[in-house]
């Protein structure tokens, strides 16, 4: 297959309002590169474990302690991984304490014209902040920072730092930002190499 570009749909499962993100990443990126624009295109800080799972296989940080684990995310591409298992959809599970779950969609693929770097299409819904319980956790800080009566008002001011958060508003600026940053220092990174 030449090369070509991917535009993926990522919605975070069980969440409301919606918080989802369209990305397009060359098709031959590999799982472990993909793992780091979500992030970046999610607004997550990379600081837990992830897998994808596509159809019944999952790829992650390989442990060899655990040879039922996942198999090696830097091994192999998103291509490979959608050929191999003939997918069109998966799923990125990303903090295993708080679980939080979202669904990836294919919805393109198209030729590589000019650069093929991860870009930010589209922004919806604010990410939940990390270490908060997953969904029900997220459900609770919103009604608490909304309701001043609410038992854990108080607590879940200080530790946000403000009573200030709306669910709906993406900041595309510096998730987009943090998008072009990541594709810059992989630019960086080759241009060493060679």
């Amino acid at each position: 297959m030449p090369a070509s570009l991917v535009r993926l749909k990522v919605t975070l499962d069980h969440v409301e309002p919606t918080v989802m993100r369209r990305v397009v990443v060359p098709f031959r990126i590999k799982l472990h590169r993909l793992h780091e624009v979500l992030q970046a295109a999610m607004g997550w800080t990379n600081s837990h474990l992830y897998e994808f799972r596509i159809r019944d296989v999952g790829f992650g940080l390989a442990d060899q302690d655990w040879g039922d684990g996942p198999l090696d995310a830097r091994k192999i591409s998103l291509l490979a991984a959608i050929e191999d298992i003939g997918a069109k959809s998966f799923k990125y599970l990303y903090d295993f304490g708080d679980g939080w779950t979202h669904s990836i969609k294919i919805e393109r693929t198209f030729p590589v014209i000019g650069l093929a770097e991860p870009m930010l299409l589209e922004a919806t819904g604010h990410c939940p902040p990390e270490d908060i319980g997953g969904p029900w956790g997220y459900q609770e800080f919103r009604e608490a920072l909304a309701d001043p009566a609410h038992e854990r008002h108080a607590e879940l001011v200080e530790w946000w730092g403000s009573e200030d958060y709306d669910p709906d508003k993406a900041n595309f600026a510096e998730l987009n930002k943090a998008v072009d940053d990541l594709a810059a220092k992989w630019a960086r990174k080759s241009r060493r190499k060679t």
